[in-house]
């Protein structure tokens, strides 16, 4: 018998790169199938194939890896460091008494979602402009307040973000680089203003935040000169952390820093347990400050010519915003803020949930977060999925970045480091979207947290700066000649 009718004769192995009807008519016929996950290049799309083909250019290639290379190395090489706590009206640039500033790309009130609408209501109230949310929003609406992305002020925020001129912030300072970004304290609680709550209790917390907790974190922290967040983050990740909704050892490794300088404080003894109470009635304490550690890190990689690395993504409940590196200043590529699917707290249904929003996918963009949920497998009931999915995350997420963080690894995965630089190009190129694990909010203001679970940005975004930057380095290219 010949080779080929042997072939015929053997249980056929077959690799199907079409349609899932050829699989299915196939395996009909006992064959064994595997199908391949594949989409043509930018989803088929002229327009984007286009694009990628001018990026194809052996002198472009050679520039924008060479850009790529530094910026990765920038994210890298960036060493974050905890110098400070202190109001945003002292610290923040560009912050008024009318300011406030909101999570993702630009958006006026009148395009505001319910968490995001209940939290300037109550910030405004908060700083004393209002007596009540109903007359805070009159105001909101008079064009008397100036909101602004946090991202314009070298902040970010969890969930909506909302920050005003009273409210303590961290202060993180890049000491290879020397750019600084700040974020708002976790207010703990799932019914808080961060998610939308905005009634008595709320306010109550907070003036206790602005007049207690945040002043002794400052005075603290003069004690303590600085600490090396970089640090607590490694060894968070190698604690069963990933950084983003999983906080529990970097909220000890933190409090383990901060604690003998509280102690050192001029507080009383009551007030000095009243914030160990509040540190310890929630891990999410550090939260916060890893969104920092990110913003800091990729800022300092942020304007570099003809770099496809995306620095920034962000939601506003509305919109998803993106900024890349190579495109000059505050410029957003945005598509609309997708649903978040994962568990729900009891009582709430799916048609409950807000859109996805908040600063925090800056932990996805550092590489922390969804990308490194191989180092939090306790994570998924919180979230949702399965632990082998976890780590599925954090392998698929080496397809669409140009390197892996070796300062920040992750045991499971034998200590790779995290996936750092989101590329653009190989987003648009694969199909493949950043993964995100993020809260959920209520789509009404006043209500809060109601559950947690992933998401995946609107690929539109990227699609966006894909044709925008290419535009940009053709022109380039065609004044040069």
């Amino acid at each position: 018998m010949n080779k080929i009718n042997e072939l015929f004769n053997q249980k056929l192995n077959v690799i199907n790169v079409g349609v899932d009807l050829f699989k299915e008519d196939m395996e009909k016929q006992n064959a064994t199938v595997t199908q391949l996950e594949w989409t043509p290049p930018g989803g088929g799309n002229p327009e984007l194939i286009a694009a990628l083909d001018k990026l194809e250019n052996p002198e472009m290639i050679e520039k924008i890896e060479a850009a790529n290379k530094l910026a990765v190395e920038r994210i890298i090489n960036s060493h974050p460091v905890l110098i400070g706590y202190d109001q945003a009206i002292n610290v923040v640039p560009g912050m008024t008494k009318t300011t406030i500033l909101h999570a993702g790309p630009p958006i006026t009130w009148d395009r505001m979602n319910g968490p995001m609408r209940g939290a300037v209501t109550g910030a405004i109230v908060f700083e004393g402009l209002a007596e009540t949310v109903e007359e805070a929003a009159q105001i909101a609406a008079s064009g008397k307040i100036t909101f602004s992305p946090c991202h314009e002020h070298n902040c970010v925020g969890s969930m909506a973000g909302v920050t005003s001129a009273s409210m303590f912030m961290h202060v993180v300072e890049n000491k290879t680089y020397g750019n600084i970004a700040y974020t708002n304290l976790s207010e703990q609680l799932a019914k808080i203003l961060r998610m939308g709550a905005n009634d008595h209790t709320v306010i109550e917390r907070l003036n206790w935040m602005r007049d207690v907790f945040g002043p002794m974190l400052r005075d603290a922290m003069k004690l303590a000169g600085e600490i090396d967040l970089r640090f607590l983050l490694v060894q968070a990740l190698h604690m069963g952390d990933e950084c983003h909704n999983r906080n529990g050892a970097g909220t000890l490794l933190l409090m383990q820093a901060l604690a003998p300088n509280l102690l050192q404080t001029d507080f009383t003894t009551e007030q000095k347990k009243e914030v160990f109470d509040f540190i310890s009635s929630s891990d999410y304490f550090s939260g916060p400050t890893w969104m920092a550690v990110s913003k800091c890190a990729l800022d300092a990689a942020h304007g570099i010519e003809n770099s496809t690395i995306v620095t920034t993504m962000c939601r506003n409940g509305t919109d998803f915003g993106i900024r890349v590196s190579g495109m000059p200043g505050f410029t957003w590529f945005t598509g609309p803020a997708q649903k978040v699917i994962g568990p729900l707290f009891a009582g709430y249904k799916p048609e409950d949930a807000g859109l996805d929003i908040g600063d925090s996918a800056i932990t996805e963009t550092y590489g922390i977060g969804g990308f490194a949920m191989a180092a939090a497998p306790a994570i998924v009931p919180l979230v949702g999925g399965t632990v082998d999915e976890a780590i599925g995350y954090s392998k698929k997420m080496t397809e669409i970045t140009t390197a892996e963080n070796p300062n920040i690894t992750i045991p499971l995965l034998d200590f790779r480091g995290i996936a750092t630089g989101i590329d653009v190009r190989k987003v648009v190129q694969t199909g493949i979207l950043p993964v995100i694990n993020t809260a959920i909010a209520h789509k009404e203001a006043g209500i809060g947290m109601i559950g947690a679970g992933i998401t995946y940005p609107p690929a539109v975004a990227f699609e966006k700066a894909l044709l925008a930057f290419t535009e940009r380095i053709t022109n380039k290219e065609l004044q040069m000649a």
